[in-house]
Parts: C-alpha cells; structure tokens; sequence
C-alpha cells in the first residue's frame, strides 16, 4: 500500500503529476531553497521512490518504517544530524507520512 500511496501523492514513474500534492510539495521546496529541489530532500526522495516503486522495499511501510531497512538508516542519520530527533518536515517524517497515506507533516 505505501507504493500506491505515493504514487496517489503525484509521485510517479513519469513525473510529478501536475496538481498533485507532488507538485505542491515541490514549488513549496523550491521558493524555500531559493529556486531548486535538493537530492536528497523531502520531494526528490519521494519522487526517486516513486518511479521506482521502492518505498514499501526501502521500508517506509503503512505500519511503520522497518527495523534495519533503508528507511531506518535514513531516520539514524536525519536524527543525529538534528541532535537526536527526526524533524516534524524532514525527508523521513514527509516520506513516512506519505508512504502511510498522510500529506506529509506540514504539507
């Protein structure tokens, strides 16, 4: 269901679709960063797992993220280079959330 989710998101393996939540995501990122969409980010990692189909495989799952998976690694990361927690808009909440039907913490 996570893969259906983000695609259901306007992340799809053609694109952002135009008028999604995808592309909301995407402008609002780009006016915050002064013009562009960093790799890595909230939009390019849910667009790259889009395309791919990978949420559910990287673990971003609707019951959570996975023990030892991509996505738990990610969380580790994110939230050491934040002092211990995971922001509420990082990319691994924002992925999360969608990956589980959400829009994505502030989205």
């Amino acid at each position: 269901m996570s893969d259906q989710n983000v695609r259901n998101a306007g992340f799809t393996s053609s694109g952002i679709k135009g008028g999604s939540l995808a592309s909301s995501m995407m402008s609002r990122e780009a006016k915050a960063s002064g013009g562009g969409v960093h790799s890595g980010g909230p939009t390019s990692t849910l667009q790259e797992m889009g395309a791919k189909g990978s949420t559910h495989s990287s673990g971003f799952t609707s019951s959570g993220i996975s023990r030892g998976s991509q996505a738990s690694q990610m969380m580790s990361q994110e939230a050491k280079s934040h002092g211990g927690g995971t922001p509420r808009s990082g990319t691994t909440s924002t992925v999360q959330s969608i990956s589980m039907g959400g829009k994505g913490g502030k989205h």
